[in-house]
């Protein structure tokens, strides 16, 4: 492809797959992970990089405009240097210095390498880590889970066997279940006329070699509850009835939940009828007065949960999570897709663990052969559903099948869609609208895989929309979102209050909580007043204060915010004065805490909103806190115990315990995320603005 066409096809459908596009100040650590990706992606073939090119965001619709590049000698030489020294063995991708406009830009293609010669992965970082894929538009890199990709003869982890186990942690009620199943599906099946022992080496699931080991696919499909809590405490699945059409707004009216724990084999079914005994149901008469039943069919239902359980990560220790709302449901469960999103639907699977997908196949249980979205869409078509939808998050490792209860295009909202008549909208555009009043966003992959239309038709469609001045857009580039504009607001007789967090992408550059945002070179609204950082702030003794006593550092620089930088339509953020840093510690000055040397002292009733909940037990354990506290586990334990009480967002905690954010987050909240501790408020939009951390509370 030339440089034009790879301009056209950006400003049609914005990065792809095989386009990636990058200013053109040189080869960057981004570049090379972009050229390490497309060299490992399979069935890419190949995929190119457009130097030279960046978004023009002052236009209606962001085009890519030209930003040429000024040596093009230098560029080439450190490309060929990078290729050849960066990765574990030397690539050579071709580059072209082409003009536009009499603008110079470089492309650079990359092709796919042979299989026995991947993974490409950088030297230093070494694997998993060190390797990057290209995923739909973004480079990510590879977990254990890719390496099966790389390295065909490589054991599945539900294959590993688990160390002090033995037959006597099997449930024979499971083993029970999986011959009757089997029978049905196939009376004359070999496997069933072997003895427990075969039967469970057969499927993979206890070992050949004399050791007497369970693997973690014969633990987990056919374990006794006590010994799966003993090997896996968090494997287990949360059914959660939330009020509303939102994460536990209101911390005074919690959600309730179910538990559950057990083998696969019986517990698929508990699951099933728990949730389905509480969706909300109706009945419809057909011709010839045969009543029959509507609402979310029960083969839908059941193929989710089962993918859950099938497709989920064992590796990571968190429950799944379903989480029933009003008007939808949503199964989290651990673990990324390791299939592409943009080929969610399409025949065949790529199976995290095979010997469990075994058993759920064998048995009916599961659809075969990678049809069971496929299946799932078209029953839900057939009851007049909304077809489900899905994100699949590699920086939260999480996979999210969301799926509406009311019926779609019913009468009231073909009724309430009369009302945009005069915008000759489509029906994809139609059911958007539907969507956009059910959970508040919407972006370009929820829209194709509402509407089945490809990424340049969506994004057509999308901004039509935009241009009726029915959704304004959020982020930029590939992580464009929409939201419902006042135009549709008014027009709904119900408060849209969904908060933006059933997006399946993430914003990346909505890191950082509002009212405690710190932006470099904006401009920071206070008090109504344009406190500009370069213009009306006092440097007094080394320190940048700002006119009502906003957040500084020390060394005469406006604190910049953990991440990325605050994207905002106006470069602008409205907030109210929170605090001014002292020798690096926050001061409140406004009626709240006020910290001094790291201990907080109460003002004026204290922070109500931080405050109110904390018990006497866990002040005293904060104000005891040591400026320099050296153990980890007493900082950690202190914010295990304040999100067990309720959400708590980055700001919230650094301003609590007397902590730089940034430190707070490297040491101790992403550990716990990791660890299984704590969990998102909007567990698919990391980067929400709004993002907050829950405990997990144990058994």
């Amino acid at each position: 492809m030339t440089a034009k066409e790879l301009f056209n096809q950006l400003n049609m459908t914005d990065e792809v797959t095989h386009i990636e596009a990058k200013s053109g100040t040189g080869i960057s650590k981004s570049v090379m992970e972009t050229i390490c990706a497309f060299a490992n992606e399979p069935g890419l073939e190949e995929g190119y990089i457009l130097l030279g090119a960046v978004i023009d965001e002052s236009s209606l619709f962001p085009q890519y405009i030209i930003d040429p590049i000024s040596d093009s000698d230098k560029l080439q030489s450190a490309l060929a240097t990078n290729c050849a020294s960066m990765f574990n063995r030397a690539i050579r991708p071709e580059i072209a210095i082409q003009q536009i406009n009499g603008k110079n830009v470089a492309v650079i293609k990359v092709k796919e390498l042979p299989q026995d010669q991947k993974p490409l992965y950088f030297k230093k970082d070494g694997l998993p880590g060190g390797a990057y894929r290209r995923i739909g538009p973004t480079d990510h890199r590879c977990t254990d889970d890719d390496m099966h990709v790389f390295f065909t003869n490589q054991r599945s982890f539900d294959k590993s066997f688990l160390d002090h186990t033995s037959l006597n942690d099997i449930d024979e009620r499971a083993l029970g279940n999986y011959r009757k199943l089997r029978k049905e599906v196939n009376p004359v099946a070999e496997e069933l006329f072997y003895d427990d022992v075969e039967l469970l080496q057969a499927l993979g699931c206890y070992a050949t070699d004399g050791t007497k080991r369970l693997s973690v696919a014969g633990m987990i499909l056919f374990g006794k509850s006590s010994s799966l809590r003993r090997i896996f405490p968090m494997q287990r699945v949360d059914y959660i009835r939330v009020p509303g059409t939102r994460w536990v707004s209101d911390p005074d009216d919690r959600y309730t939940t179910i538990d559950m724990r057990g083998p696969l084999l019986t517990m698929v079914y508990r699951i099933v009828d728990a949730v389905y005994a509480d969706l909300p149901k109706g009945f419809k008469l057909e011709e010839g007065l045969q009543a029959s039943s509507t609402g979310l069919p029960v083969k839908v239902l059941r193929e989710a949960i089962v993918n859950a359980l099938m497709h989920r990560s064992y590796r990571k220790s968190s429950p799944i999570q379903v989480i029933r709302y009003d008007n939808r449901l949503e199964i989290i469960n651990p673990g990324f897709s390791l299939k592409s999103e943009y080929m969610l639907g399409t025949p065949g699977s790529e199976l995290r663990n095979p010997f469990v997908a075994a058993v759920f196949h064998e048995t009916n249980l599961a659809e075969t052969k990678g049809s069971g979205i496929r299946a799932m869409k078209r029953m839900l078509i057939a009851a007049e559903l909304a077809p489900p939808t899905f994100n699949s998050s590699r920086t939260a490792d999480t996979f999210t099948a969301r799926l509406l209860l009311h019926h779609f295009l019913s009468k009231s909202d073909i009724e309430w869609l009369m009302k945009f008549e005069q915008y000759n909208l489509n029906d994809s555009q139609k059911r958007a609208l539907i969507f956009l009043r059910e959970t508040g966003a919407i972006d370009n992959q929820v829209y194709r895989q509402l509407s089945d239309v490809d990424v340049a038709n969506a994004t057509k469609d999308l901004r039509q929309l935009r241009k009726h001045q029915l959704v304004t857009q959020q982020g930029k580039g590939r992580y464009t979102y929409y939201r419902p504009t006042e135009i549709l607001l008014n027009t709904e007789p119900q408060n849209l209050n969904t908060e933006p967090s059933d997006l399946s992408t993430e914003p990346h550059e909505l890191n950082t909580e509002p009212q405690s945002a710190k932006t470099h070179g904006e401009s920071l609204m206070t008090h109504g007043n344009d406190a500009k950082t370069h213009d009306k702030m006092a440097n007094t003794h080394g320190k940048v204060t700002n006119t009502e006593g906003e957040a500084t550092n020390t060394d005469g620089k406006v604190p910049k915010t953990y991440g990325e930088d605050l994207n905002t339509e106006s470069h602008e953020l409205s907030t109210e004065p929170q605090a001014t840093i002292t020798h690096g510690k926050p001061l409140m000055t406004h009626g709240d805490s006020l910290m001094t040397h790291g201990k907080p002292l109460m003002t004026h009733g204290g922070d109500q909103q931080n405050e109110d909940h904390l018990t006497e037990e866990l002040r005293q354990r904060i104000n005891a806190l040591k400026e320099r506290e050296r153990d980890k586990e007493v900082i950690k334990s202190i914010v295990y115990d304040l999100c067990s009480l309720r959400e708590y967002s980055l700001a919230d905690l650094a301003t609590l315990l007397s902590r730089d954010e940034k430190y707070l987050r490297k040491y101790f909240v992403k550990p716990m995320l990791d660890e299984g501790k704590l969990t998102y408020k909007y567990p698919t939009m990391i980067k929400h603005p709004d993002q907050a951390y829950k405990a997990i509370v144990n058994d």
